[in-house]
């Protein structure tokens, strides 16, 4: 069961993580638990302690803002964990608990579609895969959850052979993970996405109660490809119009090894093999299949088949009768 005390926890897991001498605090006597003690932090507020030990507890679930900015201050929060603090004590929605793929404009899509020569990939705010280009899909093909980020880090078999700094990912996935949640803590996906991570893995849980927060940004990301061997890529997020949605796109230092590798990326054919009458048009292991909400019109741009299947999703490796350019 999903706690219903996020304050609380937050609130206990990140004194844990401010030393006494970072907070200016006077160490008197033996210290029982990591970091601040619960009198320390409250003193350091302006909160009195019966106060403060009613926010942990979840004795009191309405502190005003005020009161959550001298949180931030005595904790010494960055700007992401100040804000999954402040959600952290927002009114539960009563959205019903139904996740809805949004809608990829057709501009967006092909815009990531002409980018031959850099991965991109289109992330809901739950870090599914609803889009992405040639080279996105071929980075990320091949493995169990191919479709989702977060899932692929920590569930996957192969993550830690996948990703050469796998423990340094784990932790910047993790904390983005609680970042992602500070945007939209009523999401019932997210919320189960955490649930299972919980459940299923202990390096997530691990990091899940480090509280950690921080919002995915710039990177470097470090492969091992299963087809073209090691791929060193910088990566910038981008919001597209300000959406909920993320778009990642990678890039490979010019004439570096990797630049060579992700050209051969490129050029292989990634796509499954069939026409209108094989079953390509249904989504095969490790390929993506197509969101909802995609609409024809962003489909003919791609020059995929629009007849056929609402699933397809530039499948067909054989020439379509529907095609616009005809068998």
């Amino acid at each position: 069961m999903a706690s219903t005390n996020r304050l609380g926890e937050f609130l206990t897991a990140r004194r844990a993580r401010v030393s006494p001498e970072e907070a200016g605090v006077v160490s008197v006597g033996l210290r029982r638990v990591p970091g601040l003690r619960r009198e320390e932090v409250a003193a350091l507020a302006g909160l009195s302690i019966d106060y403060y030990t009613r926010l942990e507890q979840g004795r009191e679930r309405h502190p005003s803002p005020g009161v959550l900015h001298a949180l931030a201050r005595a904790l010494h929060l960055e700007p992401d964990a100040q804000r999954y603090l402040f959600s952290a004590v927002a009114p539960v929605g009563t959205a019903p608990a139904i996740f809805l793929k949004r809608r990829v404009g057709a501009n967006l899509l092909a815009m990531v579609q002409e980018w031959s020569t850099h991965p991109a990939v289109l992330l809901d705010p739950c870090f599914n895969i609803i889009a992405a280009n040639q080279l996105g899909r071929a980075l990320y093909d091949g493995h169990e959850h191919s479709d989702n980020l977060f899932r692929l880090v920590f569930l996957d078999s192969d993550a830690p052979v996948f990703l050469r700094e796998w423990h340094r990912v784990a932790d910047v996935a993790a904390a983005g993970l609680r970042a992602a949640l500070s945007h939209d803590p009523d999401n019932p996906e997210l919320r189960h996405i955490i649930r299972e991570l919980r459940t299923r893995s202990p390096e997530f849980s691990r990091r899940w109660a480090d509280a950690e927060v921080r919002e995915k940004t710039s990177d470097v990301l470090r492969v091992l490809h299963p087809l073209v061997g090691e791929l060193d890529l910088t990566f910038e997020t981008l919001r597209p119009n300000g959406d909920t949605c993320l778009l990642l796109v990678y890039r490979a230092e010019p004439g570096s090894r990797s630049a060579e590798a992700l050209s051969l990326l490129g050029s292989r054919d990634n796509r499954p093999p069939g026409g209108c009458d094989a079953p390509c048009h249904r989504s095969a292991p490790g390929s993506y299949g197509e969101p909802s909400g995609i609409d024809d019109a962003a489909r003919s741009s791609r020059g995929e088949c629009v007849s056929c299947s609402t699933e397809c999703w530039e499948t067909a490796a054989v020439p379509c009768p529907h095609w616009p350019w005809g068998p």
